[in-house]
């Protein structure tokens, strides 16, 4: 069983990161992201609140969980959102997410 994955990540001044991310954790995409130190800003911490970890996913949409009706909610009252919008708190990294590519959206 792998022990990790590597997930790409496009930020806000289109630079591509790769992320080396260990599954034994419990991480979600947004604490990834955070300990990459990349500029998403999450305010809440993770607790589904505030939509400032918003992403667009760019691949491998089938490996991810579906969205839960706060998530929807929250990227309902978004301008930026797209049929690929994502709150990075509310994805659990999993084995399945092995080659994911995100791009973090604009506030």
């Amino acid at each position: 069983m792998k022990e990790e994955i590597t997930i790409t990540v496009k930020d806000l001044d289109g630079n591509i990161h790769q992320l080396i991310c260990p599954l034994e954790m419990g991480l979600s995409l947004k604490d990834i992201c955070k300990a990459y130190e990349l500029p998403m800003e999450a305010m809440c911490g993770g607790m589904a609140m505030c939509a400032t970890c918003h992403c667009y996913i760019l691949s491998k949409a089938s490996a991810l969980p579906e969205k839960g009706d706060i998530e929807e909610a929250l990227l309902s009252e978004l301008f930026t959102t797209s049929a690929s919008s994502r709150l990075a708190c509310q994805i659990q990294i999993t084995a399945a997410m092995d080659g994911l590519s995100l791009e973090i959206a604009p506030n």
